[in-house]
């Protein structure tokens, strides 16, 4: 999931970079981009249920074997707009799926509140969030590419982990 609906974000950047990265391990990604994908409001109103992009949100979420979700950090949390999308899944959509998180900091704040926040959230949602986490600095971002060799590397290492559990975990979920 990319959390940013900002154009050009960095965000998206590393979103993109993580789907590249999951192709290479044969992984089919949908990649639910909150910019692309402009959700209502949620009201916890069931005739939201009707609204395309909810509709195709749950879709894919059901259907995710796991998920690396992405945002940038505003105001020591995550975005606004991801917050949004996730209050329109449930357990039923996270249930014994690994998670890996990320967070792109551009203020100089670090990205660990954001990731905190996403944890916090996602424990709600009865998520398996992975103990690994990866900040991205606005540093190693420039042109729409990932500049930094150990960012790289700590990318891939998600990409690994949530690649090998969530095939572990696959058939295994419960249906309650």
């Amino acid at each position: 999931m990319n959390g940013s609906a900002r154009v050009g974000a960095n965000t998206k950047t590393v979103a993109e970079y993580i789907r590249t990265e999951l192709a290479n391990h044969g992984v089919t990604v949908d990649l639910f981009d909150v910019r692309e994908h402009m959700l209502p409001i949620f009201q916890g109103d069931e005739a939201q249920s009707n609204d395309p992009h909810v509709q195709y949100l749950h879709k894919i979420a059901l259907e995710a074997d796991a998920f690396i979700i992405c945002t940038p950090e505003y105001h020591n949390g995550m975005s606004g707009a991801l917050k949004n999308a996730l209050d329109f899944l449930s357990n039923t959509h996270f249930r014994d799926k690994p998670v890996g998180i990320v967070a792109v900091a551009g203020g100089g704040k670090g990205g660990i509140n954001a990731l905190n926040n996403m944890r916090i959230v996602l424990r709600g949602l009865y998520a398996l969030v992975m103990p690994g986490q990866v900040v991205v600095d606005k540093a190693y971002v420039e042109n729409g590419q990932i500049t930094n060799s150990l960012l790289k590397q700590n990318l891939s290492a998600l990409v690994d982990q949530i690649v090998q559990i969530g095939k572990a975990l696959r058939g295994n979920r419960s249906t309650f």
